[in-house]
């Protein structure tokens, strides 16, 4: 097993309902469907601990290419092969090369902001609730560079097709899980939507995956972004 346990490298098991988890580092309870199979667990604020590192990249940062951003990030210590750091990494690449592409931000907001609400999405969201959190990320991103609330009429509409759209291309390839995956999905589908509906126009390259021999649950060639093949 190339990561699957922070703790013990053993696999993860999901349950089928909520029971009150003990965090192996942290000793903080709450409640989680998701432990290894020898019993640890690892608690979404301790799974993303030194996240803070991303300011440090977006905040000088000058490439206008999400992906070429987020890949940087990924290569962090602090970013596992899965989690939920995902939910809050999509969008601050996203947001970075949105300002890059000359979208008017306060970057140390925003990604403060991001921070904020990625972080509340956890782990697992994506088996659980029907909605990854890397699609729910980019529709983060597309609500901050909007302003959206729930009150708003133009933004509001923004932020929830966003996400869709992001959903929509995680759903069409289907399970199992994979981070590096769905990120990728909604950051293409992000830079997409926000040249189509905002006018500012980010770059993609063409790009593969290089992260599949960490996962064991990798798809192959099943997933666009496998070795050896371009998207």
């Amino acid at each position: 097993m190339k990561e699957e346990c922070l703790i013990c490298k053993a696999p993860l098991e999901y349950l089928t309902e909520d029971k009150e988890m003990e965090c192996s580092i942290c000793h903080k309870k709450e409640m989680s469907k998701t432990r290894c199979v020898n019993g640890h667990y690892v608690c979404n604020a301790c799974h993303t601990q030194g996240i803070d590192s991303v300011f440090g990249i977006c905040l000088t940062e000058t490439s206008k290419n999400p992906i070429e951003i987020i890949n940087k990030i990924m290569r962090l210590p602090f970013c596992h092969m899965h989690g939920p750091e995902h939910h809050v990494i999509v969008g601050s690449a996203l947001l970075t090369a949105y300002k890059n592409a000359g979208g008017n931000i306060d970057m140390e907001k925003a990604l403060t902001e991001m921070k904020n609400r990625g972080s509340q999405v956890p782990g697992g969201a994506c088996g659980f609730w029907g909605a990854c959190g890397a699609a729910i990320s980019s529709g983060i991103y597309m609500s901050i560079v909007t302003g959206s609330t729930p009150l708003k009429n133009v933004e509001f509409g923004l932020s929830n097709q966003m996400t869709s759209r992001s959903l929509n291309s995680i759903g069409q390839i289907g399970g199992a899980r994979c981070c590096k995956r769905d990120s990728y999905l909604s950051i293409i589908q992000a830079v997409e939507f926000t040249k189509e509906k905002l006018n500012v126009e980010m770059e993609l390259d063409e790009f593969y995956c290089d992260f599949s021999p960490r996962n064991n649950q990798c798809i192959g060639k099943r997933c666009p972004f496998f070795k050896g093949k371009v998207i």
